[in-house]
């Protein structure tokens, strides 16, 4: 099972340094093309009274655009090297939308978390729940500081939805490759979710899996899943997004909503 072309969103934040990285390493192992991606749509206050300084606006910000598209350009060639065949994508657009559109010949679409302690990425930054919810690829969404993916240990957090077993089968580029695969349920009702159906899905493809079932998570359940990976030496978490509706999410709470705010590994989500 092959992935032939990544795409990796670039911005100006302090992580899209490692984010690149990451992606390029990716690229890699899978000797897949890489496709830097990076939009930055026009910011204007336009005085409607004197057409010669709003053309002039217009054009100072245009400028400062197309200068931040091309720096975002240079760090991706630099980031990238000549270890992997890459493309380059860049636009005066609205970012969340260009990358949707860009991401039609994406196998696998990478972004940077955005927690609250993460910075701002600047106008060419793209939050990860969005793209989730309109790319309609699987997503890895990547932390600060995570520059390369081994992808050897790898936890699914598993729950009996339509997004887990987009996952799951999004997912199945890297699981085969892994040492270890587990599939984790956290809850009361871990024993209903068919935690060893999806064990026996995955054992049909070569990979070795194991189940656990947490079925008395002391925190909540991104925490314990978590806490899981980090017990286990994961790097990766598989996941499926927004099981329940997104905006009850943000309202209440949920998995997916805690896992882009915070997660400290990267996380592959479907949605």
């Amino acid at each position: 099972m092959r992935i032939s072309n990544i795409l990796v969103s670039v911005d100006l934040g302090a992580a899209a340094k490692d984010r690149v990285r990451l992606a390029t390493d990716i690229a890699a192992r899978f000797d897949a093309t890489l496709t830097g991606i990076a939009a930055r749509q026009l910011v204007t206050m336009i005085p409607v009274d004197s057409p010669d300084v709003s053309e002039r606006i217009v054009e100072i910000e245009e400028t400062r655009a197309k200068e931040e598209l091309a720096e975002a350009h240079a760090l991706f060639l630099r980031e990238t090297g000549d270890r992997v065949r890459t493309a380059w994508r860049g636009a005066l657009a609205e970012p969340l939308a260009y990358l949707v559109e860009q991401a039609r010949a994406a196998d696998l679409v990478v972004v940077g978390r955005l927690g609250p302690a993460d910075g701002d990425p600047g106008l060419m930054g793209v939050a990860p729940g969005s793209v989730l919810m309109e790319v309609g690829r699987p997503v890895l969404v990547a932390p600060p500081g995570v520059e390369s993916l081994a992808a050897k240990r790898v936890v699914v957090a598993w729950k009996d939805n339509r997004e887990a077993r987009r996952a799951v089968h999004d997912a199945l580029p890297l699981l085969v490759r892994a040492d270890q695969v587990h599939v984790a349920v956290a809850g009361p009702e871990a024993g209903r979710e068919g935690a060893a159906d999806v064990a026996a899905y995955l054992s049909g493809h070569g990979v070795t899996v194991t189940t656990h079932l947490l079925n008395k998570p002391e925190i909540g359940a991104a925490d314990e899943i978590l806490r899981f990976a980090r017990r286990e030496d994961a790097d990766l978490i598989v996941m499926g997004a927004y099981g329940h509706s997104r905006l009850r999410e943000w309202i209440f709470g949920g998995a997916t909503r805690d896992m882009l705010q915070g997660t400290s590994l990267c996380c592959l989500m479907s949605h």
